[in-house]
């Protein structure tokens, strides 16, 4: 009987796997690709590309795909593909063919034979995209030198025009170069639309030469609590802006990798940056501080020609610099008060024959909105917009859940879906002690693999408006490059394949199977992709006989845990996990990781047992009593190095540590840290619970069997006042037995600073 070789290298390469079920897994071996492609067909045989294959490339764009493709070639594989005109065996050639029969500029196909390969496309984006696929084929084993690749036709497309990332600057600033990465890994997954997030009430990142004040002033603000004082007290500022070079460069940047950049100015709102600068642009006069603060803001622009002219003449500039059909120009959680209590803006209301403040919020979006028409361009703006009427050709980005999509989708207009929290990349994705900074609840890989961009409440007719989806990365809670990183893939790449694959095409366990390959490209180029979702949770617990009994998992179940007891990292020839371990308290460091095949997934964790660890609970282990705007934060009082991260709610910081074991228990260690009570809450600030002090300087108060129960503990805060950095509360505890929930809330008698708890531990 006649094995085609293309199924018989995808079954080998099962078998190395560990795979069990062969038949359920074929495509996601033979084509272990993100986004997957439309359709695939098996091919007979395999391609060998090596050193001696040449990339066929005729005409310059076609040309420019090749030179990306040799230069990602050799830096995955070791060697460099010579570029030639004329083609041959063993040769990758890529057409371009105007006249090709395909769904749109965005589609491919690529053919792979034993004598080589061929990309076809009728524009260059799809060539690049089909060049992208071959990429991806040509590094699924991780290794240097040939690459041997399974016979294949592969016909695709994409599924929605608009897939993208949002990346908010104004909150935390990234650099050309940080910027210039992302982008790198969005057009690597086939996502083509970067929202540019670059001015709010925290900064202003673009520099217009006829506003210098907008940069000089609007971007720097001083930092609330220890990150904005240097050693000595003085104010210590966080600056940066982009130069119209620096844009022009990224916008260029993108373009050769097909991602269109979308720049956002928002307003009416999130204006207190421009009203820092500019002061006359506001409705009071008068001059605010560049915010150090998170949420929602009072500050607004004005509605007076002067602004109406000067925002003309700042999108001037915007336009200039960034080639995009789509200008967002906000129009998100605008707080009327301002207006509500200027008898200008009222007599503006009243003169314009205007009914209310959310009327008065279209007019002015309309006014932009028209101007960006007039220059040939399209507003987008968040789902708010809908309230006092759209302009007639904006496009509505929904933000607030599905519903705004659904409304603006019936109305006629355009729209993106980027719904909190589903596809806000600033929540946590996992409940691990080693999470990144971030809000609350866990939006995990799953569950944004699963996300529907088509509401179902849409019939035929108004489907055809839901342009895609894009997921945002608000930045407030992520610092530093690595993790804004980290909050963008895989999540990114899930999203990537609801995007761009048919929906009757999408498996969650097939993905899981191609991401394995996918982490070691991340590896290799020095992207920081986070590994929550098979990260290995060691959980334990005491049991008889001074041991403990262990349990190992991870957040999707996939892959082989393994472990070591002995300090060493695990490997594929490690014991595998199958089941609780009862291992003795013994000073022992456990570590585990989860593999598929020889490949690990994740970075090991490791937990050493002793008595501590068996009933400590960092913070991010205790319950929050209330759940309300819970965020998982950072210690800003180390000026370098890694910080501790606490997770609390900022309404009612309050935590139970459930069912402690209390036999045995003599004392209580609680570190703990003082961060700044740093939000803008606007009309929710009555929500915020205080405690009045029991002592001078407050206290760190413990009830047992609930936060009604009776006081077994006070710990004085006053020590810990004395210093920015965690300090450690020590107490007695009297003597318990069984297992109690212990509350733990501070009275300090003030919301600012917002005490949190670091870990507490429970000691003999």
């Amino acid at each position: 009987m006649k094995v085609r070789m293309g199924m018989a290298l995808v079954l080998a390469a099962m078998a190395f796997a560990g795979i069990a079920n062969a038949a359920e897994q074929t495509e996601s071996r033979l084509t272990p690709v993100i986004p997957l492609p439309a359709t695939v067909v098996p091919g007979e045989g395999a391609f060998r590309f090596d050193a001696r294959t040449r990339i066929v490339a005729r005409g310059e764009e076609a040309a420019r795909v090749g030179r990306d493709l040799a230069d990602r070639i050799g830096r995955s594989r070791g060697f460099v593909p010579a570029l030639a005109r004329r083609g041959g065996d063993n040769a990758v050639t890529l057409v371009l063919d105007p006249r090709a029969p395909l769904a749109g500029d965005e589609a491919y196909t690529l053919e792979i034979m034993p004598r080589g390969a061929e990309v076809r496309a009728r524009a260059s984006a799809g060539l690049f995209y089909g060049a992208v696929t071959l990429w991806q084929l040509a590094t699924a084993d991780g290794a240097q030198g040939t690459a041997t690749i399974a016979a294949q036709r592969i016909e695709d497309a994409p599924r929605f025009a608009w897939r993208g990332l949002m990346l908010d600057v104004a909150r935390h600033f990234r650099s050309v170069d940080e910027v210039k990465a992302l982008i790198d890994q969005m057009a690597l997954h086939k996502l083509n639309t970067l929202h540019w997030h670059l001015a709010d009430d925290q900064g202003w990142r673009i520099e217009i030469p006829r506003y210098p004040r907008l940069t000089e002033v609007g971007g720097c603000r001083i930092p609330a609590g220890a990150a904005g004082r240097n050693a000595d007290g003085t104010p210590r500022p966080y600056c940066g802006f982009y130069t119209q070079a620096q844009i022009r460069d990224v916008v260029a940047y993108a373009a050769q990798r097909h991602v269109a950049v979308v720049p956002e100015i928002d307003l009416p709102a999130h204006a207190q940056a421009a009203i820092a600068a500019y002061p006359q642009l506001g409705v009071t006069g008068q001059a605010p501080p560049v915010s150090p603060d998170w949420g929602v803001h009072t500050w607004l622009f004005n509605v007076d020609d002067g602004t109406i002219s000067f925002l003309q003449n700042v999108l001037d500039d915007v336009m200039t610099l960034f080639p995009s059909r789509y200008i967002h120009l906000g129009g998100d959680e605008s707080v009327k008060d301002q207006w509500e209590q200027s008898p200008a803006v009222q007599a503006r209301l009243r003169a314009l024959g205007l009914k209310d403040e959310k009327q008065l919020q279209s007019w002015f979006m309309g006014r932009l909105g028209q101007y960006l028409q007039a220059h040939g361009r399209h507003m987008v703006g968040w789902d708010e917009i809908l309230e006092g009427g759209p302009p007639a050709d904006a496009t509505v980005m929904s933000w607030r859940g599905t519903q705004g999509a659904i409304e603006a989708a019936r109305a006629g207009h355009d729209v993106v879906l980027a719904p909190a929290p589903d596809l806000y990349f600033d929540h946590v994705q996992s409940d691990l002690g080693d999470e990144t900074p971030g809000r609350l609840g866990v939006i995990d890989l799953k569950s944004v693999y699963a996300f529907e961009p088509v509401p179902r409440e849409l019939t035929a007719a108004q489907q055809v408006h839901v342009l895609g989806a894009q997921a945002n990365l608000w930045t407030e809670h992520l610092r530093t490059n690595e993790r804004v990183q980290r909050a963008a893939f895989p999540r990114a790449a899930a999203l990537a394949e609801v995007t761009w694959t048919p929906a009757p095409r999408r498996d969650w366990n097939s993905f899981l199977q191609r991401l394995a390959p996918m982490r070691a490209r991340w590896l290799a180029a020095d992207f920081h992709a986070a590994d929550s979702a098979f990260a290995v949770r060691i959980a334990p617990a005491p049991a008889p006989s001074g041991s403990a009994s262990v349990i190992l998992s991870n957040q999707t179940g996939f892959g082989t845990i393994r472990y070591t007891t002995d300090g060493t990292p695990p490997t594929p020839q490690s014991p595998a996990y199958a089941g609780p371990l009862q291992l003795p308290v013994a000073e022992q460091l456990l570590t585990a990781n989860a593999f598929a095949g020889d490949r690990a997934l994740a970075a090991p964790r490791a937990l050493r047992l002793d008595t501590r660890s068996l009933r400590a609970r960092d913070s991010q282990s205790l319950r929050s009593c209330k759940g309300g705007l819970t965020l998982r934060m950072e210690d800003d009082a180390p000026r370098d190095g890694p910080r501790a991260l606490m997770t609390a709610d900022v309404f009612d910081p309050c935590w139970i540590y459930e069912q402690a074991d209390l036999d045995g228990v003599r004392r209580l260690s609680v570190r703990v840290g003082q961060l700044p009570f740093n939000f803008q809450l606007w009309r929710d600030v009555k929500q915020v619970v205080t405690r009045t002090a029991s002592q001078p300087g407050g206290a760190l108060e413990v009830r047992v069997d609930g936060c009604a129960g009776r006081v077994v503990a006070t710990l004085p805060l006053a020590p810990a006042r004395a210093s920015d950095a965690l300090s450690v509360l020590d107490a007695p505890l009297a003597a318990m037995t069984g297992r109690h929930d212990l509350c733990f809330v501070f009275a300090s008698g003030a919301a600012d600073p917002l005490w949190a708890i670091d870990e507490v531990a429970l000691l003999p």
